[in-house]
């Protein structure tokens, strides 16, 4: 389970990092990141902090997920959020402090091995990380 300061929960995070971030699509996941340089000046509403002893000022990487109901129904739209949620929280650490992650899964992964959405997952924060480059016309 993702700790309360590092879970987005109101429909304002979501749509801040969706509308702000990158997106990339991966196999059967798609990821909005927003990293903290894209984010620019710090927001007027910080994120609500878990209950700590105040030793923690930096703000920490976030990250949501979004489940709709084209990917099954409640039972595996459930299996495939405890999934992705046990996924991302292995990997949150190595995102900069600050950081914003939306996590899509798109139908295909109520069929994905375990496996197969970390491999998914992995390839597209990384290519939502890699700077972008200049397409040409």
């Amino acid at each position: 389970m993702l700790a309360a300061a590092q879970r987005l929960r109101r429909s304002s995070d979501f749509a801040a990092a969706v509308r702000g971030g990158r997106r990339v699509g991966r196999g059967a996941v798609v990821v909005h990141l927003t990293l903290p340089e894209q984010t620019g000046q710090p927001s007027t509403n910080p994120p609500e902090p878990a209950r700590t002893s105040g030793a923690e000022t930096a703000v920490p990487s976030r990250a949501g997920f979004v489940v709709s109901k084209a990917v099954g129904n409640a039972v595996v739209r459930n299996k495939v959020r405890r999934r992705l949620r046990h996924l991302v929280r292995e990997r949150l650490g190595e995102l900069p402090a600050g950081s914003t992650l939306v996590v899509r899964a798109l139908p295909q992964a109520a069929e994905a091995s375990y496996a197969r959405l970390g491999a998914d997952l992995d390839a597209a924060v990384a290519a939502a990380r890699a700077p972008r480059g200049r397409r040409s016309r």
